[in-house]
């Protein structure tokens, strides 16, 4: 599983430095690549994994890293090619579960640190399921969003770029969703899958109201929208909006669960 953890930690990695605010989308995607090609490199060297299986496996998580990067930039800049990005994900994920018998223990600097330090969850913890749960926790950040992003695109629920969208409906979802699925994935960690539920339920209990109101306000706005100005573009559909809800939610809510079904799996 070591190099499923370095694959989950260079993606997230990579996608946090690529969603600041930099002067070109490029620059941001040459950097965050660059960010989690180093950090392959690194922890590699600080975890002893240098065994014929582990370079194997490295080249993998490095290349799914660099082409992960690259086509989620082309997707989001050309609004085509979001399945082609989800399917490579996916593919170096699969490839590095399959081929785990490869890969080594986490054991060098890593392992000493973990062992000398105080902290109580990690002196006696395995090295290498706190480097998969790490990967595990970042994959819910900016990962989350990005691929709750492309599922979106590529279903249709979002409309094409320059047009009104139905997140203009529903604000923060950029915020709540990671918060949500680390959340989730915390609680499920901790045992208290029930209560993770109840976080499920809660944002449905939650948005209700912002749904409501945005029935109510759709034909409204639409009408007022022709009348003031034939060539305007109409605001997302109450349908829109709802689709929008339904499958964001439901992607992010799988993100967190196969996240918890895999660190059961180490």
């Amino acid at each position: 599983m070591s190099a499923l953890a370095l694959l989950l930690i260079a993606v997230g990695l990579a996608d946090l430095v690529s969603a600041r605010d930099w002067p070109h989308p490029l620059l941001a995607r040459r950097v965050g690549a660059l960010v989690g090609l180093a950090s392959i490199a690194a922890l590699a060297l600080l975890a002893d994994l240098d065994g014929w299986g582990d370079l194997a496996l490295l080249a993998v998580v490095a290349l799914t890293t660099g082409a992960w990067v690259v086509l989620v930039g082309r997707a989001v800049a050309t609004d085509r090619g979001q399945g082609r990005a989800l399917g490579v994900f996916a593919l170096g994920v699969a490839l590095t579960l399959l081929l785990a018998g490869w890969s080594s223990p986490v054991g060098g600097a890593v392992a000493r640190w973990l062992a000398w330090t105080d902290l109580g969850v990690l002196a006696g913890a395995d090295p290498t399921h706190v480097l998969l749960r790490a990967g595990l926790v970042l994959v819910q950040l900016s990962t989350g969003n990005i691929i709750v992003r492309l599922v979106l695109e590529h279903t249709g629920a979002l409309n094409p770029l320059g047009e009104p969208q139905p997140s203009d409906r529903l604000r923060g979802g950029r915020l709540l969703g990671p918060m949500e699925r680390v959340f989730i994935l915390g609680l499920g960690l901790a045992g208290q899958v029930t209560a993770a539920s109840i976080v499920i339920a809660a944002k449905g209990l939650i948005r209700w109201p912002e749904l409501q109101r945005a029935s109510r306000d759709s034909e409204r706005r639409e009408a007022a929208q022709e009348a003031a100005d034939q060539d305007t573009r109409r605001a997302a559909s109450i349908d829109q909006v709802t689709e929008y809800f339904l499958i964001g939610s439901f992607v992010s809510w799988l993100i967190a669960m196969t996240a918890l079904a895999v660190s059961r799996l180490a």
